[in-house]
């Protein structure tokens, strides 16, 4: 075995000598894990949602990459995540009634990114160069794969050429990365199933640097995580042999691997969660109830069982600044943002008058951030202080549902309008989504029948991290009712409970984490079932902004069950315990 290669390669955790050990106290618990900057927890993602640094993902997946970076920053852990730099984005803008997709350029010079060197892959007879960036923090860095003609995030259909691609860039360039920065990756975090090469490739260079294949895909399988956030196996898409053949098999070097994986294809096709749950030996869904129902099998035909580690959010970056401090100063959380072990009790310190001033101060956010935006009726909005605003902001696919208040355009004015209310409506549209397109067109069109209404619920485009903040800290009552069963975690949410928002919801994602009693439940056997729940559950938080007691007793229910899942802390801490057990 050639030695500079296993000296990279293949280091069993127990026998490192020169790995420096980090220890932080976490709640009265230790981080002590064998991690060095050197040889750090590694992150693969195809997408990340870090506006901060010019990397503009397209929903709840990014952003939780995202998060994890910088909770790692926190607590002290070496981390790098790798991903792909897009060279373009996509911005939503209303005009003339229509959602307008702009694809506007970014240069990573822009945002602090530093030329490495280049990388190669072998990709339909040619020899394709990507370039190597990075960005480096205190303990953490991004290490990310582009070039030029490296398209969009999620560009073109989920088993085409060009996405596959993108994901055998980001795994073969990406290791070769690694091994260009001298890292050496003591732990694999697979974030879905695009990111299976990165895996492959790995066992790729174990075997052919001469360790037997049987030993080297143990030693794999024992420092991989995958991580699932989606619930069927079946929706997702495929691949063929012959794509293999241009874009997979050429990168590889050992004959036993590419053995093993054109073993895997099934009638000339390969789904990539076959082999991802096959190449790791560790899985996990990203909430309880994920972790139960997410159907997904082995090529064996057997069912596959993930371990349940709830998503979590970076609360410095998502919760109002002034917020956090009483957080803290109240003995509420931690240094680290973990919920003290006398939290409940101390969140009885939070009383009307501080929850109306945290509300104060996030309108302000709010109206700011809104200055820029028109609404679909070109207005600029500001809201007072004392004006009640119900939101839904979340991807819009149909299984959130942000057709469900509008299906009794009358119940929903009576609701609002003794409240002198708003709703505010954002989301993205993906594009090419003719379906969705049409559910939020439909919703406008009813709304703008409406005399109170049209001047009462407002559609803001270009849903982005900026426009979730400001909604999290300046709405009073979230919205958020998928269809029970079909939203792996979901943290939109858990950003409205941090900051102070009436959260209704039905009993799914990772709201499913905690008790129904804990927050205003929607339920029901049928959709009009629950769309009656619905309505009266947003009477109940309208009235409750207008009865302090009611409000308190609330929202101090809802932290006392929630906060302990909403900490990143404690998710990187389940990550850690999961990847590498003291």
């Amino acid at each position: 075995m050639n030695d500079e290669n296993d000296g990279f390669f293949y280091h069993p955790l127990e026998n490192i000598e020169d790995t420096e050990v980090f220890e932080t106290a976490i709640d009265r618990r230790v981080f002590n894990r064998k991690l060095s900057n050197d040889r750090p927890y590694t992150y693969w993602t195809l997408e990340l949602y870090d506006q901060e640094n010019g990397i503009r993902g397209g929903g709840g997946l990014g952003v939780l990459a995202a998060d994890t970076r910088r909770i790692a920053e926190l607590t002290g852990v070496p981390f790098v995540l790798i991903t792909p730099f897009y060279p373009s984005e996509t911005r939503q803008v209303w005009e003339d009634g229509q959602i307008v997709d702009q694809h506007i350029p970014v240069n990573y010079e822009n945002y602090g990114f530093l030329k490495i060197d280049d990388v190669f892959i072998k990709c339909s007879g040619d020899l394709c160069r990507l370039e190597v960036i990075e960005k480096k923090f205190k303990n953490t860095r991004i290490i990310a794969i582009t070039e030029p003609n490296f398209g969009e995030l999620y560009s073109g259909l989920s088993g085409s050429d060009h996405r596959l691609y993108q994901e055998v860039s980001l795994g073969f360039g990406g290791y070769q990365a690694l091994k260009l920065l001298g890292l050496k990756p003591a732990t694999m975090q697979l974030n879905e199933v695009a990111t299976f090469f990165a895996a492959l490739v790995r066992l790729d260079e174990l075997v052919s640097n001469g360790m037997d294949f049987y030993e080297a895909m143990v030693y794999t399988r024992k420092h991989t995580l995958y991580t699932n956030h989606t619930l069927v196996q079946a929706a997702e898409a495929e691949f063929s042999i012959e794509q293999f053949e241009r874009f997979v098999f050429p990168n590889l070097k050992s004959r036993p691997v590419k053995k093993w994986l054109k073993d895997k294809f099934v009638d000339g096709k390969i789904k990539l969660s076959a082999v991802t749950i096959e190449i790791a030996e560790l899985r996990s869904g990203v909430s309880k109830l994920h972790a139960r129902v997410a159907n997904y099998y082995d090529i064996a035909g057997q069912k596959v069982k993930f371990r349940a580690i709830t998503n979590g959010i970076d609360m410095k970056k998502w919760v109002l600044p002034q917020t956090m401090k009483f957080y803290h100063d109240e003995g509420i959380l931690d240094e680290y943002d973990l919920p003290t072990p006398n939290f409940a009790e101390r969140l009885r310190a939070l009383n009307s008058d501080a929850i109306l001033g945290f509300k104060e101060i996030g309108r302000g956010v709010l109206n700011s951030e809104l200055s820029t935006r028109p609404d679909q009726n070109g207005e600029i909005l500001s809201f007072e202080n004392n004006e009640i605003i119900f939101d839904f902001k979340r991807r819009f696919v149909d299984y959130k549902r942000p057709q469900l208040p509008f299906r009794d355009i009358a119940r929903l004015r009576n609701i609002l309008e003794p409240l002198n209310a708003h709703y505010i409506l954002a989301g993205r549209v993906h594009t090419g989504d003719s379906r969705m397109e049409k559910v939020l067109y439909d919703i406008l069109e009813k709304v703008s029948s409406d005399d109170y209404l049209k001047t009462h619920v407002h559609y803001i485009a270009d849903y982005d991290e900026k426009l979730a903040f400001a909604l999290s800290v300046g709405s009073n009552v979230a919205i958020n009712v998928p269809i029970v069963g079909l939203e792996a975690c979901g943290t939109s949410w858990e950003k409205d409970v941090a900051n102070l928002n009436l959260l209704i919801s039905t009993h799914d994602g990772g709201v499913a984490d905690g008790s129904t009693s804990s927050y205003l439940n929607v339920h029901g056997l049928s959709e009009d079932e629950e769309a009656l729940e619905l309505y009266l559950r947003m009477e109940e938080a309208g009235a409750a902004w207008q009865n302090k007691f009611d409000l308190e007793t609330l929202l101090v229910g809802q932290l006392t069950d929630f906060l302990p899942i909403v900490s990143g802390s404690r998710m990187l801490k389940d990550y850690l315990d999961l990847l590498l057990p003291e």
